[in-house]
């Protein structure tokens, strides 16, 4: 099955010596997937882009799946062409991953920032902020596992689950000429008759924070700029020029 990953979306970047932190969009798996490469295309090759922070939501159910993910099941083939669920591939590796009720985010940053934005330590920001929203995470136990049809059906040491043992957030990374891009998924209310449809399993539940995904990711844009002072954030919309 032949599954398309690169429509066309032009992204513009500021320039600066900059970290750019993008607005919220609602857009389809391709056009999400396509602003994240040209994000990271930029990020390659525009020395004064420090990195790049990007929220989003996807227009309708999507799963993504991971690039080394050759084949999918028959029944996923079967909710594609029921249109019950759109079906795009991601360069960040990992199994498949449920986009429905959820936040995404991606980050790209140059190799030389990479022990500033480790998986560890982008795990610790999402666990202080997630804290002080009442959601209390810690890291997976596993060290490594073969990729699985479902990305939150196991929990590596780079995800982060919940104090049932629900993993919240699963993140994979892209390396392309020493940068980075990661994406993760932050599963605040997944679909259950879908997920369940999807994996042959139950979902995790809805997070209880009453707060909705926009206020969380307001804190979390807020919080990744905090202790940051030597980088000159700008918070632009992925249309904005300047």
């Amino acid at each position: 099955m032949k599954i398309i990953i690169n429509k066309t979306t032009k992204l513009i970047l500021g320039l600066g010596n900059q970290a750019l932190i993008f607005s919220t969009t609602n857009l389809s798996g391709f056009d999400q997937m396509a602003l994240d490469l040209n994000s990271l295309e930029q990020t390659i090759s525009n020395s004064e882009i420090i990195l790049t922070l990007r929220f989003y939501y996807w227009a309708g159910d999507w799963l993504s799946i991971g690039y080394h993910q050759k084949e999918i099941p028959t029944h996923w083939e079967k909710l594609l062409s029921n249109g019950e669920i759109n079906i795009v591939r991601r360069p960040s590796g990992g199994g498949a991953v449920l986009h429905s009720g959820g936040i995404t985010y991606a980050l790209t940053f140059k190799k030389n920032y990479y022990k500033i934005l480790s998986y560890e330590m982008v795990n610790n920001w999402l666990i202080k902020s997630f804290k002080e929203l009442g959601l209390n995470l810690q890291y997976g136990n596993l060290q490594k596992s073969t990729i699985t049809s479902n990305c939150f059906g196991t929990s590596l040491i780079s995800d982060l689950v919940d104090q049932d043992g629900f993993k919240r957030i699963g993140s994979a990374q892209y390396r392309k000429k020493g940068a980075f891009l990661q994406h993760g998924e932050i599963q605040t209310n997944p679909s259950q008759d879908l997920w369940f449809k999807l994996f042959r399993e139950e979902a995790p539940p809805k997070v209880n924070l009453n707060l909705t995904n926009d206020e969380i990711i307001q804190h979390l844009s807020n919080s990744f700029q905090e202790n940051k002072s030597k980088i000159k954030f700008k918070n632009m919309s992925i249309d904005e020029k300047y």
